[in-house]
């Protein structure tokens, strides 16, 4: 089965946020790794994958300007209605991230993707993410990659996913990423189901 918008509707619309299997109640791992970053505060920051995560507020809470995809309208939506009321610079966008992202999307300093990638499969659909991710990242800008590991499930979310090594994201992102750090970390998803991830953040040094 492929990733659709349609399937992610009907999971984000009958499934609590604190009962979806990627639930986090913290987003520390993450922050380990924007912490490396100097000066990552004053930045525009692309979550490929928004969804319902809490690390919305939390980048929003430290002054970032945000462009927020997913390919679910229902969880934009989830989204939306929590910041009901409060201004924010945050540019909207609903689509398959596997498609090039539009010429009117601001380019961003930093790509944080939280499982999102894993659920691409098709090899086509893997290019043109990672053609996005080159396309919006300004030169000089960080990425930071959190997938399922290589001992990693093989399936989430009832959809078969691509298990990733540090190895692979660095071959795939291509000669113009550096690897900063990256590290192992074991998920405990809310049903207490052990979730093996890898966690990697990239510097860009080049065009190409």
């Amino acid at each position: 089965m492929k990733s659709t918008g349609e399937h992610w509707d009907r999971i984000f619309s009958k499934t609590e946020d604190e009962m979806l299997g990627w639930y986090e109640r913290d987003a520390s791992r993450t922050l380990k790794l924007l912490d490396q970053i100097p000066g990552w505060e004053q930045s525009t920051v692309f979550l490929p994958g928004a969804g319902t995560s809490i690390l919305v507020e939390e980048l929003l809470s430290r002054g970032v300007k945000l462009v927020l995809n997913d390919i679910s309208a229902e969880a934009l939506n989830k989204v939306k209605a929590r910041l009901q009321g409060e201004e924010h610079d945050i540019h909207w966008l609903c689509r398959d991230i596997a498609l090039p992202v539009p010429d009117t999307v601001p380019h961003v300093d930093i790509w944080i993707d939280r499982a999102v990638l894993h659920f691409l499969t098709d090899e086509d659909d893997i290019k043109g993410y990672f053609n996005n991710v080159r396309s919006a990242l300004k030169t000089g800008g960080h990425a930071i990659f959190a997938e399922f590991s290589k001992t990693g499930a093989e399936k989430c979310a009832g959809l078969q996913v691509h298990r990733y090594s540090v190895e692979e994201l660095s071959e795939r992102l291509g000669e113009f990423f550096t690897l900063i750090s990256h590290f192992d970390y074991t998920y405990l998803n809310p049903h207490g189901d052990p979730r093996p991830y890898v966690y990697a953040l990239y510097k860009r040094i080049g065009n190409g």
